[in-house]
């Protein structure tokens, strides 16, 4: 189908308007601020694409449009986000559809939490549309995606639907259940839809026009709201007074976190007194003087082999950006012979150790190696990357610490593309000689890959970031992961070879 031109995709799929269009008359509901969030990433083929609009132009024509009734946005979304046109931008629905028509995938990554980021702080704002909060105009986000997201959506998806988004997840065909379970609003079996595939969306988008139909539900039954019920498009909804919060149970209000309600800045964790609250640390790290930041890692024992991609589809400029974000997790780390010790290898059609874990017994003196790298500029050979690191890099000749003495052993793969060898074996290979994997993948990397690559489970190993200029949001992360007070060697105690017990453990191996 990937050969069929537009004209043959619009006749193809024009009865999908017809129908719609005919299927009965439109919404008459009350005022409803509703945003489409579509997902335009490459897995995303130029048919599937059309059916899509197509599925979004026949629910326009569905609904009672206006600027007291129904308001529309559009956006779209890959690696990037892109407004296709607010709800403040139209109120007829020809201008609508012409807009829909008009538009041009991204066909990149697919950053679906990003895209929420930005309904919830942009496409719903005054500013762009969206009528105050305090008219209580129902706030809905339909989200259409094909494909599991590169990024995280759980968090950002709950903090949305506290600022009163209902949030609608249709996934088609390769959609992952999971993660459209995580953004959707409960209850979840009437804002989570599942289409086997782009053919069926036209039948799906019938059902799905009901939806959209707004009844008051607050009129009949027993809501047992604590304060007010209000009428949205999945039935009654608790809303709780000023300063508080809707409870788990959709019914009873509790007053308000002060953590919630405050640009706090706590590195790790905030907690209410009263009136006021204070800052926390994870365990083994102490809070700073200015009450915010907790300490670095310390007291604690990794060997840590860093492995970075030094092919030519990196790039000169983008290499430097590299050794930055190298450079920043050494920041972090307590180095020296005792603590962490860092060693770095870059790969491309060859492998080179440009440091072993022996050599630098400081942060500066990593710092100041890692600058000094020279970047090879050739292919991408992950897989004999990873056999360097698992049969060089952790050896005691390279400056690892005996296993005796319980060390743990971290490696850290940046990579931007697919493999040109097999990595099944070496991956596999390293996390059966206990060392901890963690995959970093950046642009055109292939998750396939980096799953494979890090330890289990994938959620807490790997990362990815859409370009080089954006790694630094992953820091925070790999900072949890890799900090031996918070990460996998938490309650590491170093051992010496001369205690009895030491001496026991090896005479039995």
């Amino acid at each position: 189908m990937r050969g069929l031109c537009w004209p043959v995709l619009l006749l193809l799929l024009q009865p999908w308007e017809t129908q719609l269009q005919s299927a009965g008359p439109r919404c008459h509901t009350g005022p409803l601020d509703l945003v489409f969030v579509i997902d335009s990433s490459r897995s995303v083929s130029p048919f599937e694409f059309e059916t899509m609009r197509q599925f979004l132009v026949g629910l326009v024509r569905g609904l009672n449009v206006g600027p007291n009734a129904t308001r529309v946005g559009v956006i779209q979304y890959s690696s990037q986000v892109q407004s296709v046109f607010s709800l403040r931008a139209f109120s007829r629905r020809e201008d609508m559809e012409r807009a829909i028509r008009d538009l041009v995938p991204l066909a990149q990554g697919t950053m679906t939490g990003l895209a929420i980021q930005y309904a919830m702080n942009v496409a719903f704002s005054v500013a762009e549309g969206a009528r105050p909060p305090e008219e209580r105009v129902p706030r809905v986000a339909v989200i259409v995606t094909d494909g599991r997201p590169q990024d995280r959506v759980a968090e950002v998806a709950a903090q949305a639907r506290a600022r009163g988004i209902e949030i609608y997840a249709v996934g088609v065909q390769r959609a992952d259940v999971g993660s459209l379970r995580a953004m959707a609003s409960p209850p979840l079996d009437e804002h989570v839809f599942l289409v086997e595939s782009f053919d069926l969306i036209q039948e799906f988008g019938l059902q799905f026009q009901g939806r959209l139909c707004a009844i008051d539900y607050c009129s009949f039954g027993n809501h047992s709201c604590q304060h007010e019920c209000v009428s949205t498009l999945g039935g009654p909804r608790c809303h709780c007074r000023e300063g508080h919060d809707l409870q788990p149970d959709g019914r009873s209000c509790q007053a308000r976190d002060l953590c919630n309600g405050v640009d706090h800045g706590c590195e790790f964790q905030c907690v209410s007194e009263g009136l006021s609250f204070r800052c926390l640390c994870p365990e083994g790290r102490q809070l700073q003087a200015d009450g915010k930041s907790c300490s670095r890692c310390r007291e604690g024992h990794v060997d840590l082999v860093l492995l970075v991609d030094g092919s030519k589809s990196v790039r000169p400029q983008n290499f430097e950006l590299v050794k930055r974000f190298v450079n920043q997790i050494v920041d972090f780390l307590d180095v020296s012979p005792e603590g962490t010790r860092v060693g770095l290898v870059q790969f491309s059609s060859r492998v080179r150790t440009e440091f072993p874990l022996g050599r630098y017994g400081t942060a500066a003196e990593v710092k100041k190696a890692v600058l000094a790298v020279e970047y090879m500029e050739r292919g991408t050979m992950t897989g004999l990357a990873l056999r360097h690191m698992v049969e060089h890099s952790f050896s005691e000749a390279q400056g690892a610490r005996p296993r005796a003495l319980n060390v743990p052993r971290v490696g850290l793969i940046f990579t931007d593309g697919r493999s040109q060898d097999d990595i099944s074996v070496w991956a596999a290979r390293a996390k059966e000689e206990g060392i901890v994997m963690y995959a970093v993948g950046v642009g055109k990397a292939v998750e396939a890959e980096l799953r494979e690559i890090a330890s289990e489970p994938a959620e807490l190993h790997v990362s990815y970031a859409p370009d080089f200029g954006t790694m630094t949001h992953l820091l925070e992360n790999l900072k949890g992961s890799i900090c031996p007070e918070e990460g996998i060697s938490a309650g590491t105690e170093l051992r010496s070879p001369c205690e009895c017990e030491s001496l026991v453990e090896f005479q039995g191996r």
